[in-house]
């Protein structure tokens, strides 16, 4: 698609949640937008999503897709803002008729972290106490972590990362684990106490990229943001979601991904676990890298084959239980 950018003044209206990451992720593709179209004003506009607002139940049992995206793509769509900013592991890997998602930035470091409590601080995650109290609000993270380390405790925690960092260190956890990109971006990165090898956990589709949605029919701005996508970073996540996707998985349900470019080829590698760890099929596939979608069709298939989709058929049947 070829398009000409327009001369006459334009304001473009940049969507974004209200926490803190998610503005420090905004304003940052904001100041990129500036440097490169210093003709153009970028304002930003917050709303707040339904997952923002509910703090106080587990992010698996709300049981809502785009938790952290809908009301975005309803003022898209509603001509209220132009374009939006997401932690790209938030965006359903199925988009609402008339958006698409334009274009996704270069990777942050997609690992999880280990945040520890103070008294904890010469221990790594394979070598807390038996009994450690290990926070975390991801199903993805709590089955590998149950898988590997079935001698832990795992609590829910919720709330922005000043808030679920206060009560780890008013001992309520002996140990978090966090995204690496976001405390990185919060200016954090201090309190990462280990970045959990992809061998123990692999990382949520998408992590430590961002991803920009924006309405199919408005060619100016698609040819604009196109500026700030990273085509390495591209590949890699579109055979994550499109992996992702194939699954039928959303964003709360433990599946893992890794991915590496080397050259032209694209490694794939994916998992699909059981909320108790119990239960993991995990394989890998390697191809051409702009054939990113088809690697992640296939390594689904893979895993289906494996028995992943009853896992995954047993999980939703929980989360509609209530359990």
């Amino acid at each position: 698609m070829t398009s000409v950018v327009s001369t006459s003044p334009r304001t473009i209206r940049i969507g974004s949640r209200k926490s803190q990451l998610a503005l420090i992720q905004t304003y940052w593709v904001q100041e990129q937008l500036q440097k490169s179209f210093p003709g153009i004003s970028f304002d930003v506009h917050t709303m707040s999503t339904h997952g923002d607002k509910i703090l106080d139940v587990a992010l698996a049992k709300i049981g809502d897709k785009g938790l952290f995206t809908k009301e975005l793509e309803v003022g898209m769509l509603n001509q209220e803002i132009d374009f939006a900013v997401h932690s790209l592991k938030d965006l359903p890997t199925r988009l609402p008729q008339g958006l698409v998602l334009a274009a996704i930035t270069e990777r942050e470091n997609p690992a999880d972290a280990l945040v520890v409590h103070e008294k904890h601080k010469d221990k790594q995650i394979d070598t807390l106490p038996e009994g450690a109290v290990i926070g975390t609000s991801s199903l993805r993270r709590l089955a590998q972590l149950r898988h590997h380390f079935p001698h832990l405790q795992f609590k829910d925690v919720r709330g922005n990362l000043n808030t679920r960092m206060s009560k780890l260190d008013a001992g309520e956890y002996d140990a978090l684990i966090l995204a690496v990109a976001g405390l990185e971006r919060l200016g954090m990165g201090d309190r990462i106490h280990q970045s959990l090898p992809k061998e123990i956990s692999l990382h949520a589709v998408g992590q430590g990229a961002l991803g920009i949605e924006c309405r199919e029919d408005d060619s100016e701005l698609l040819s604009l943001l196109k500026a700030i996508e990273h085509p390495e970073t591209r590949d890699r996540c579109l055979a994550e979601r499109a992996f992702l996707r194939e699954l039928e998985g959303g964003c709360q349900v433990p599946i893992g991904v890794n991915t590496e470019i080397v050259g032209e080829n694209l490694t794939l590698t994916g998992i699909v676990a059981s909320v108790d760890g119990q239960k993991l099929v995990k394989d890998t596939v390697t191809g051409v890298a702009q054939n990113a979608e088809q690697l992640g069709q296939e390594l689904a298939q893979l895993l289906r084959q494996q028995g992943a989709q009853e896992i995954l058929d047993e999980i939703f049947a929980q989360i509609q239980r209530g359990s």
